[in-house]
């Protein structure tokens, strides 16, 4: 049997997204705005727990989004997009940096990341782009 995100909340959500950010002040704003949105929130603070926490246990967590940061400990942000667009190719990725580079975001977004944020980011922005990556989500599953 797959995790679900229900099976962490026991309610029905929006989705699983999945936040990794090394700034605990970070992951805590965007949990608590996606989770007011209806979204189901796992947190890890850089790419190798986040890796963890997805193949921990028998079966994959099953994700919808994932939004990471880029400057990171052990597994960086583009490290782990490279192995999640390998082992999840069907997960849609944000990237939320409080570091702007045009170049990078460039590369990334032609790699198929959804959308590419800069710290602060506003809380309608958070979550157009995680309803968009949600959307791009249900277009793999057709």
């Amino acid at each position: 049997m797959e995790k679900t995100a229900a099976m962490f909340g026991g309610n029905a959500t929006e989705g699983c997204v999945l936040i990794v950010d090394d700034e605990p002040d970070v992951r805590k704003v965007i949990r608590m705005t996606l989770e007011k949105a209806g979204y189901q929130v796992i947190e890890a603070e850089d790419g190798e727990k986040a890796i963890e926490k997805i193949n921990e246990g028998e079966n994959p967590l099953i994700l919808d989004v994932m939004i990471t940061d880029i400057r990171m400990p052990k597994i960086n942000g583009v490290e782990a997009i490279d192995y999640f667009q390998k082992e999840y190719p069907r997960v849609p990725l944000i990237v939320l940096t409080g570091f702007p580079d045009t170049e990078l975001a460039t590369s990334l977004l032609r790699k198929g990341i959804v959308d590419y944020l800069v710290k602060p980011v506003e809380g309608e922005k958070l979550k157009a782009a995680v309803a968009k990556g949600m959307e791009r989500r249900e277009i793999h599953h057709l």
